[in-house]
């Protein structure tokens, strides 16, 4: 698993972006989200790098834990 902080992730409708951005990528792509703490947990075969620009490119800045 790898952990990323997406301290604009708020809602539903972001986490909603952000599961289909890294689906595109990687559609065995298991997400686990909590909002609380601003976190998505990533079980991909993708590196860390692919699953960073999947985040940003559903418009999202995103910090590699």
């Amino acid at each position: 698993m790898i952990t990323f902080h997406v301290p604009e992730m708020s809602c539903g409708h972001c986490t909603a972006k952000i599961e289909t951005s890294v689906q595109a990528a990687d559609p065995t792509a298991l997400l686990i989200f909590d909002l609380d703490s601003r976190q998505v947990e990533i079980d991909s075969a993708d590196e860390s790098d692919a699953l960073l620009a999947a985040i940003k490119s559903a418009g999202f800045e995103a910090n590699l834990l």
